[in-house]
């Protein structure tokens, strides 16, 4: 996301790997609008790591329900569907959900330019001491 890189561990020898990782993107206003790009490699020794697909992640939909300032609802309550369609990589209906006291949004990705793919992922939104929030930020 802009300038930020961040990658997950190895999963040695699985076609069908579980990262199970938690990963932190820092939002400031400039980037809001910039879709967050997954890109899936493999992991070779003496060569250059092949890709293995890629896809964006567009975090607008999510920070508008953020952005509510919602509270109080109940766990599994529905606040915003999200259709797949030819500007994002959803394989499927994706749904930001209120779940623990904060609105999480699990999707399943298509990864692009490969013959197939997919993975799943969650996205959730954590305030940092100090910081704006999304109060004066325009999605």
């Amino acid at each position: 996301m802009a300038e930020q890189t961040l990658k997950t561990g190895v999963v040695k020898d699985n076609l069908h790997p579980e990262w199970n990782e938690e990963l932190t993107l820092y939002i400031q206003d400039k980037n809001v609008h910039t879709p967050i790009l997954l890109k899936v490699c493999d992991k070779d020794t003496f060569t250059v790591d092949d890709k293995m697909g890629e896809a964006e992640i567009d975090i607008k939909p999510y920070l508008q329900c953020v952005k509510m300032g919602l509270n109080d609802l109940p766990d599994g309550h529905v606040v915003k569907m999200i259709q797949p369609d030819r500007t994002n990589c959803l394989t499927e209906e994706s749904s930001c959900v209120w779940r623990n006291g904060k609105v999480v949004q699990e999707m399943s990705l298509r990864l692009r330019n490969v013959k197939s793919g997919e993975v799943l992922i969650e996205i959730e939104w954590m305030d940092v001491t100090d910081s704006k929030g999304l109060s004066e930020v325009e999605i």
